[in-house]
């Protein structure tokens, strides 16, 4: 399998052999799995205070013939509040079915979250998101707007821009500026997200894989919806956000050879 190298003007000048990793089969079922193991691992535990309703006076009088017993009285046997006002004595506390009780079964911080996966599994997942970014069809379904040939690699020259213009220009010169015109708008999220910390969303345009880290990484970060990453770290939380494989991507020539 081979494909074309372009210039940083959008020209054809070479063509090398894929690696076989670009002949994988793409297994949506196994990158939809693997990508809800990886969030279920990143989640944060969280949980209830230990002393959460029970900060209280209420305790239980079992024995018969003493002040306040509640032995051979109509009432359940449970902690309850003693206090020589009649608003407030007798009340039930502490127990989960009272008022201002504990929780029966509150969120514990020690559960564990993480979901395994069998590490053949693992790097199937990875290999199969990788040749899905040689996948026309596949892209296109995933919303992406460009015309070129895939997978889109680039000269070794792409690693070493350094000014945000520059490697705006190069996007554009290989026919990429309707994609980055798709990922420059966002939008306000429904629902309580918006109070905490996450009101906007954004789409997720190109992925750049780089050989090594390079000054292209400074210039990327300000261009919305653009995400770059080494080849060596390479994972399904970049090659296929939300689980959905097929996300448009740049490699330079050096990355493929490290493939």
């Amino acid at each position: 399998m081979n494909a074309v190298v372009l210039s940083l003007d959008g020209n054809e000048i070479e063509n090398i052999s894929l690696p076989d990793v670009f002949l994988e089969s793409i297994r949506p079922d196994f990158i939809n799995r693997a990508f809800l193991a990886y969030m279920a691992c990143n989640r944060q535990a969280y949980g209830s205070n230990i002393m959460a309703g029970k900060r209280t006076s209420a305790h239980y009088h079992g024995r018969r013939r003493v002040p306040h017993s509640m032995m051979c009285k109509s009432m359940a046997r449970m902690a309850r509040l003693h206090s020589t006002s009649p608003s407030l004595s007798f009340r039930a506390r502490f127990v989960p079915q009272a008022v201002k009780g504990r929780k029966a079964h509150p969120p514990k911080a020690e559960k564990v979250w993480d979901q395994k996966i069998n590490k053949k599994e693992r790097r199937k997942v990875i290999r199969s998101c990788i040749a899905a970014t040689s996948n026309k069809e596949v892209i296109l379904k995933r919303g992406h707007l460009f015309d070129l040939k895939v997978p889109i690699i680039i000269e070794d020259k792409f690693e070493d821009i350094k000014k945000t213009k520059d490697l705006f220009n190069v996007l554009n010169n290989i026919g990429l500026e309707n994609e980055l015109k798709r990922t420059k708008k966002k939008k306000i999220r429904a629902g309580k997200g918006k109070m905490r910390g996450r009101k906007y969303k954004r789409k997720k345009s190109v992925l750049i894989v780089t050989s090594k880290k390079s000054d292209v990484e400074m210039a990327a970060r300000n261009i919305p919806g653009i995400d770059i990453v080494e080849a060596k770290n390479l994972g399904i939380d970049t090659l296929a956000p939300g689980g959905v494989p097929g996300r448009l991507t740049i490699y330079s020539k050096s990355a493929i050879q490290k493939l």
